[in-house]
């Protein structure tokens, strides 16, 4: 796909910090391109610490929403926990698991089940909970959107607290325009309100929990220790749920991953050993692509409280089972979507349309892999993409945005087409009467304002950095920006004509490459050895355009390419067999 290589350089910001902060002029180059040019923020991203997090009483309804439990416990009263079925659903029931342990309150917890229930409060399944006695509710990383649904509990004779982290719905008033609503709730505990003095809305639903945590703790007089327990519970829903890490994410994430090296957990043991993890260093890297998706897995393809029981389980041989079923599901996940993401590719590309914005609906596709799914097409085609599939009730639907499509806004103007749907300025999801499925694609794409320019996938380029200067304290320096996330992505780097000597397909199925580059250095010529895995096919085809087919073929089969590239990288130091070596991550690349 063309893209556009463009070189970030916030020179002022820059300036600003090189005045203000000793450090190596490079590491302050990439605080300035993540926005953060001062003093404080950049102390406070570089070397925050636990006791830099937010007062969790700054929330607005905190302090209500603390009293109504704290009443609650002290007169036995009935707490349901009321979660999600995704990671952070799963998390943040977890985390308010061990803090109503904690505080000795007389409580249970209850996870939708996707395809019976969907996604938030159910009319039934509160009926049912008050049958069952339970006089509070307490939601998680959900409820925001439960009108109908809080006011079904408090009809009950149900308090209700809503702790939530998405956006606050936009409700058409009497004079037609949309404005912000929550929920009659007695209490609406989520940093996204207008009304919040928060200084920190980027939370995920386990961070607002956290906070609420944080605040019974100090009301119960619960040491402090047991709190920092439930950040590495946290960390790992902050990295699945693309919250950015920056502020309290950073520090969240950074103190859960110590916490996660060492962790008491057995259920997080036992998944460390049945997904290979067991003698790794954990980083950012394994809770995005290993851990969270086990977590996740369970709520796609049979019941997330299958993983909250992992995490709060403590007979090990139930760890063991439990730990081997989320890896399994998750292997299972994958498979189902390999085959529908590559189904739906092949099917847009046939049909060769001009949407600006892509709605595909496809029975055959697993509600609960569909925003999985909706996530390849995007990546794909660099355009918003809708995946609807056959529901229980009606078709359901999962959508991925790009940057400057805030795909709920959109959403939102075609709300009379729609049953139900919210989410975030990137991802959303929805419920749709099949009938109206062809009618929301011709409405969303006839308002979409995205131009041909806008669907050109944008790479953005820290610094030029050419290779002879890399060295292992300079990789050190850089990795101070670790953990890597949204809002701080791993730095990237440019270098032109960079000679590419040798060419090899690696990787179980010869669909990766590496690449042994070569340069001259104070006279002599130093090889350097760089990997990807997505610009195969990119390299493939440029070459054929460029040279022939035949060239690709004879360099693949001599293991010689003999070009010049530029790339955009990022440097590791590479261990193996005892070896420790610097190797180029390469993002992208073509030829120079």
């Amino acid at each position: 796909m063309k893209e556009k290589w463009i070189m970030t350089n916030k020179r002022e910001s820059f300036l600003k910090l090189s005045n203000s902060i000793e450090e190596n002029s490079l590491l302050l180059r990439l605080l300035a391109n993540r926005s953060i040019d001062d003093l404080n923020l950049a102390k406070k991203f570089l070397y925050g610490t636990i006791k830099d997090l937010y007062d969790g009483y700054l929330m607005k309804d905190m302090d209500r929403g603390v009293e109504i439990l704290k009443n609650a416990v002290l007169e036995n009263r009935k707490i349901v926990i009321y979660g999600d079925y995704d990671c952070d659903g799963v998390i943040s029931t977890t985390i308010l698991y061990y803090a109503l342990k904690y505080i000795g309150a007389n409580f249970g917890y209850h996870i939708p089940h996707r395809e019976d229930e969907g996604y938030g409060l159910n009319n039934d399944r509160i009926k049912k909970l008050k049958e069952e006695g339970y006089e509070v509710i307490l939601t998680c990383d959900n409820g925001i959107s439960g009108f109908e649904q809080i006011n079904l509990a408090k009809e009950l004779g149900m308090d209700i607290i809503v702790t939530d982290h998405h956006d606050i719905p936009l409700v058409q008033n009497e004079e037609g325009e949309f404005v912000p609503t929550i929920p009659k709730a007695d209490a609406v505990i989520n940093p996204k309100r207008p009304d919040c003095r928060y200084p920190f809305k980027l939370l995920c639903g386990a961070g607002v929990v956290l906070k609420l945590s944080q605040c019974l703790f100090k009301e119960f007089n619960i040491d402090e220790s047991k709190l920092y327990k439930l950040i590495q519970y946290a960390a790992i829903a902050t990295v699945c749920d693309v919250v950015d890490l920056v502020d309290e994410n950073r520090i969240i994430v950074q103190k859960g991953l110590e916490l996660l090296n060492k962790t008491e957990n057995i259920g997080l043991k036992e998944l460390y050993k049945v997904t290979g993890l067991e003698d790794k260093k954990i980083e950012e890297y394994h809770l995005g692509f290993i851990i969270g998706p086990c977590v996740n897995s369970t709520g796609r393809l049979e019941t997330a409280a299958l993983s909250v029981e992992l995490l709060i389980t403590e007979d090990v041989e139930r760890a063991k089972y439990l730990a081997s079923t989320l890896h399994r599901l998750n292997l299972e996940r994958q498979d189902l979507t390999q085959e529908g993401a590559q189904r739906i590719i092949e099917k847009i590309e046939q049909e060769n349309s001009k949407d600006k914005v892509i709605v595909v609906y496809d029975e055959e596709i697993h509600e609960s892999i569909a925003g999985i799914v909706a996530g390849r097409i995007k990546e794909k085609f660099n355009k918003p993409s809708i995946v609807i599939t056959r529901g229980k009730e009606m078709p359901k639907g999962s959508a991925r945005s790009i940057e400057n499509y805030n795909i709920t806004e959109e959403l939102t103007k075609c709300s009379e087409l729609l049953e139900k749907f919210g989410g975030h300025p990137m991802a959303a999801g929805l419920s749709i009467k099949e009938e109206n499925i062809e009618a929301l694609r011709r409405k969303i794409n006839s308002i979409c304002k995205l131009t041909d320019e806008d669907i050109i996938p944008i790479v953005r380029i820290d610094s030029e950095l050419k290779v002879k200067y890399l060295n292992e304290e300079l990789i050190n320096t850089i990795s101070k920006l670790k953990p890597y996330g949204k809002g701080n992505p791993s730095p990237l780097f440019a270098v032109k004509n960079l000679f590419a000597e040798r060419l090899w397909l690696i990787g179980k199925e010869k669909n990766y490459l590496k690449l042994r580059f070569r340069f001259e250095f104070n006279g002599r010529s130093i090889y350097i050895d760089g990997v990807s895995f997505d610009n195969l096919d990119d390299l493939k085809e440029e070459i054929i355009i460029e040279y022939g087919e035949k060239e690709f073929i004879e360099a693949v089969e001599s293991s010689y390419l003999n070009k010049s590239l530029d790339i955009v990288y990022y440097p590791i130091i590479n261990e193996f067999n005892g070896n420790r070596n610097i190797q180029l991550m390469i993002k992208h690349l073509r030829l120079s």
